[in-house]
């Protein structure tokens, strides 16, 4: 850890990279549905509850059999992930593997077990146990799944933030000083909320997509109906959380992760009264050049809009990534470390720990090991960057941040346009759903008899059950391209500040690796497929009415 010319092989470092890229991905297909189908069934099954009639029974348990389905699939794959970290990995889990196991471990132990326990009580007791407890089972897996998601999210928001931890020069690895800190992290806490109700998004669009297949085909033309009805109310609330929990989101990036936000604005040269950018010229396959450009071309903005989203003011100061780094002088008038300065005082802090495990190995007096430790401490903020040769390599790429955030940003304010539209359809709205299926008619849209027409079963046109089908991949879409600005954008930090990707893998042969690659490529879309053909048979079979 302390020897800056490092020999692992650079493809070690790619191919690793590349299969924890593999496994995130192909897990994350399975995890926001899972969440999102979790709200689904446990409110048809408490409208059961409530009403006691033979439909909503078996409504609610036709989506609990998808559940199932994918349920079973994201366990799979999440446990080989986590596997990883001490395979591929092991530096990282050697340096930090006493703070970023323990939510590891609890996830494991707490929040795996409670799901496990009560989706078998979920599927089998329906005539075992009360309905009560039954309800209660239901929506329990659905709270274990989340909670499974929370211990996740706090390990990764420790990646990008990390807090509660104090370094020990003697075991060489970062120990927990606060358990509640690195739990309770505004970081964590913001990725939760915008993590999960985007997953309820995902959720929502699945089950409108699937009754509108039923709608087209004339099938299960009451439990679509009804479907619709649940799921829009849940993807429209959750659509507008999502916004709301990203601005959020947002403003946390912009105080702890700078370069990141710079990199997804490809802002190169920051300021006050930042505007915020919708669209500019970033070639999605070349890297700018950011030291001699002053902005991209093309470019279209929102005056003060970045300045408000990082700051909540419209003067608030925004650094670009040149101004990150050659150093600025921050709002409250102190000064920020040039890349370089960064990089000196990090080698300075790796070649104090190497004096002072030196001078303690060789019986040195406590006087010079304090010297050592003063030196380390002084500069142990800046340790990461000790390991970094070119400034120029803590920029992350800038295409991928750039076009992944208007994707994500973008693709959400169809959802909430899409969600908005269908309730105006699918609800009998006094007056709006009837002058919003004029308009629609007006335009070629509604056929003329339908416009006036009151029955939720012919509410939704042909065109938009079609629309509903489509945005399902276009959903996914928006939830991986979320996680690709949260990944890339914090290159080329597995810790962010303190442990570059290329010092935190374990020194394997690249051919090893790569073998492993695309086994794992060809089992995971093999689970994949296996997965897309059980839910194809089981939609196209229905629910048992």
């Amino acid at each position: 850890m302390t020897n800056l010319l490092l020999s692992i092989d650079a493809g070690t470092i790619d191919w690793s990279r590349a299969q924890f890229a593999l496994t995130a991905i192909y897990h994350w297909l399975f995890v926001p549905l899972t969440l999102g189908l979790a709200v689904i069934m446990g409110i048809a099954e408490t409208i059961y509850y409530k009403k006691r009639t033979d439909f909503w029974k078996k409504t609610a348990q036709f989506w609990q059999r998808l559940f199932g389905v994918n349920f079973a699939m994201g366990v799979a794959t999440g446990i080989i992930l986590e596997f990883e970290f001490g395979t591929n990995w092991s530096n990282y889990s050697w340096f930090v593997g006493d703070i970023f196991g323990a939510p590891l471990a609890i996830e494991g132990i707490v929040a795996f077990f409670m799901e496990s326990t009560f989706v078998a009580v979920m599927f089998f007791g329906w005539k075992k146990v009360s309905a009560g407890f039954h309800l209660a089972s239901t929506w329990l897996t659905g709270l274990g799944a989340t909670i499974s998601a929370w211990w996740i999210l706090v390990a990764n928001a420790w990646m990008q933030y990390p807090v509660g931890c104090t370094f020990n020069p003697d075991t060489m690895r970062n120990e927990m000083t606060s358990f509640f800190e690195v739990a309770l992290s505004p970081f964590a806490i913001d990725k939760f909320c915008h993590t999960v109700i985007s997953s309820w998004i995902i959720g929502a669009v699945f089950v409108i997509a699937v009754s509108c297949w039923y709608l087209l085909k004339k099938r299960h033309i009451c439990l679509a109906v009804q479907s619709i009805k649940i799921a829009v109310v849940v993807g429209l609330i959750a659509a507008i959380g999502a916004a709301v929990t990203g601005h959020k989101s947002g403003q946390t990036v912009a105080q702890v992760q700078p370069m990141k936000l710079a990199a997804m604005e490809a802002l190169y040269n920051g300021g006050n009264e930042m505007d915020l950018t919708m669209i500019a010229w970033i070639n999605p396959l070349e890297q700018p050049n950011y030291t001699k450009e002053s902005e991209p071309p093309l470019k279209i903005a929102l005056p003060y809009g970045l300045s408000m989203m990082a700051t909540n003011t419209l003067e608030g100061y925004v650094p670009g990534i040149n101004n990150l780094l050659n150093g600025y002088i921050k709002e409250d008038g102190t000064m920020e470390p040039s890349a370089d300065e960064k990089i000196a005082r990090g080698k300075l802090a790796i070649q104090a720990l190497a004096d002072y495990r030196k001078a303690k190995a060789e019986g040195a007096s406590e006087e010079d090991l304090k010297s050592q430790l003063s030196i380390l401490e002084e500069n142990y903020q800046y340790f990461g960057y000790g390991y970094v040769k070119d400034k120029h390599d803590l920029v992350p790429s800038i295409p991928i941040n750039f076009w992944a955030f208007r994707t994500m940003v973008g693709l959400g304010c169809l959802f909430i346009l899409f969600f908005g539209l269908v309730i105006i359809l699918i609800f009998d709205i006094p007056f709006v759903s009837l002058v919003f299926r004029r308009l629609l008619s007006a335009f070629g849209l509604l056929p003329e008899t339908a416009s006036d027409q009151t029955s939720a079963a012919d509410a939704m046109p042909r065109w938009l059950c079609w629309a509903a089908i489509i945005m399902v991949p276009l959903a996914y879409i928006a939830s991986e391209s979320g996680w690709l600005l949260a990944e890339f954008g914090r290159q080329p930090w597995t810790i962010q500040d303190m442990l570059p990707t290329w010092v935190a893998v374990s020194d394997l042969q690249s051919t090893s690796v790569m073998i492993t690659f695309f086994l794992f490529l060809i089992l995971f879309t093999t689970m994949l497929a296996v997965e897309i053909s059980i839910l194809l048979k089981q939609i196209k079979k229905g629910p048992e009415l």
